[in-house]
């Protein structure tokens, strides 16, 4: 009896314990995207892969609406309770990052090789983030309407110079056939101003603040660069070229399609369906030249790992499983942006050779320019946002960019210089 016993003691402990040796650990995974029937259907695709590839981590994935996500994480962090796995949108990381809620990626050599640059999210010399994909902004045309005005199509490597651009917006409003030669978007308020018109600035050789320091934003966005383009930004919608600020939202959406607007400045994500309305007349062109290049923005959402994961190599693990091709051309076909690298745009639906939007790939490899890698540009957005909203509407120039430097300038001092030397 007594052997009995002990045969069933130890078949007990030799089951326990092979349990705990095969148990998985689980990581924690935060997304952005709760709603987007698409977007999940692909992330959980992935998440079920890696599961299945390997016997240490499982993925445990919590969703959260886009506009209450940043909050979230701000409140995990605070209760000391973040995941192990954040999705952080690019100009958001810095300051993640300097708040000490991230921790630098841990990939293997070689992993970010193949990169769009603005997919690469980098902070005080290090890679703490990288996006499944990135987005590209171009002037949506007809080629029909520019042939018949005598309009040359640009190219990359020959865009139209600032001159040329604001001469065609003026031949294309004196023809009578649209209410507006240019939709540039300001119905879309937030984060696309900044990630869409400062890029304008930024050609005129100016910029939101200054990169080399990341101290002070005097003399770069109220000096005679930044002038020069808010006069000209402000001009836009003074001659009546552009929709201002209380543009409808349903305009925006199909203004162009419908023919109200001659041009529109608008993402790949719009590609697809303007393409299936517009057809083989639609047109996607570089962004015009002010006099110092021709830049469109960079960088979106993003993978990363929480500074407190106690597993921090089972997510990078996950995060390296993920930015397989094959997964960020699922992202892209499903949901039509960019893929992060070319070997994924190459099989990729829209960006491989010949394919609908092929062109973006390049307008974000050659064109793209991220926003201020700063913990600041949270605050600085917001400062440069309203401002940019305040020309438009017939605020004075000087006074409104001189005014946007002194705000940014202050918040900077308040913060130390957000971990940059003073």
């Amino acid at each position: 009896m007594k052997k009995a016993v002990s045969l069933l003691v130890v078949v007990i402990m030799l089951i326990t314990f092979s349990g705990l040796a095969s148990a998985q650990t689980e990581l924690s995974l935060w997304y952005h995207g709760a709603g987007n029937a698409t977007e999940r259907a692909i992330l959980i695709g992935i998440i079920d892969d890696f599961n299945a590839s390997q016997s240490d981590y499982t993925v445990a994935l919590e969703e959260f609406p886009q506009e209450s996500y940043n909050s979230s994480i701000v409140a995990a962090a605070l209760a000391e309770d973040l995941p192990d796995i954040i999705d952080v949108d690019g100009p958001v990381m810095p300051g993640w990052a300097w708040a000490g809620y991230m921790a630098p990626l841990n990939l293997s050599e070689g992993a970010l090789d193949d990169f769009l640059p603005g997919a690469i999210g980098s902070w005080n010399g290090e890679v703490y983030s990288v996006g499944l994909w990135d987005a590209a902004v171009a002037i949506y045309a007809r080629r029909s309407v520019l042939e018949a005005n005598d309009i040359r199509i640009p190219t990359l490597d020959d865009p139209w110079t600032g001159d040329e651009f604001d001469g065609i917006l003026e031949t294309l409003q004196a023809t009578g056939e649209f209410e507006y030669a240019f939709d540039p978007g300001m119905a879309w308020k937030g984060e696309w101003y900044n990630y869409a018109f400062t890029p304008f600035l930024q050609s005129f050789g100016g910029d939101m603040i200054d990169r080399s320091t990341y101290l002070s934003a005097e003399g770069v966005l109220n000096g005679e660069a930044g002038i020069a383009f808010g006069n000209w930004w402000q001009s836009l919608f003074e001659r009546g070229l552009a929709p201002g600020t209380s543009q409808d939202g349903a305009d925006r959406e199909t203004g162009f399609i419908d023919g109200k607007y001659a041009l529109q400045w608008n993402g790949n994500w719009a590609g697809v369906t303007s393409l299936a309305e517009v057809g083989d007349d639609l047109l996607f062109l570089p962004a015009p030249d002010f006099g110092n290049g021709s830049i469109i923005g960079a960088a979106s959402w993003q993978f990363g790992i929480s500074s407190s994961s106690e597993n921090k190599e089972g997510a990078n693990a996950f995060i390296e499983f993920a930015i397989q091709d094959e997964y960020l051309a699922a992202f892209s076909d499903g949901i039509g942006l960019i893929p992060s690298t070319s070997g994924a745009a190459a099989i990729s639906e829209y960006y491989s050779e010949g394919g609908l939007l092929e062109v973006f790939f390049e307008l974000s490899n050659r064109q793209a320019l991220v926003r201020p890698v700063t913990p600041g540009y949270a605050t600085m957005g917001l400062i440069v946002e309203k401002a940019l909203a305040d020309i438009a509407n017939g605020a004075d120039v000087q006074d409104t960019l001189d005014a946007a430097v002194d705000e940014i300038e202050q918040d900077i001092e308040d913060n130390g210089g957000y971990g940059f030397e003073m």
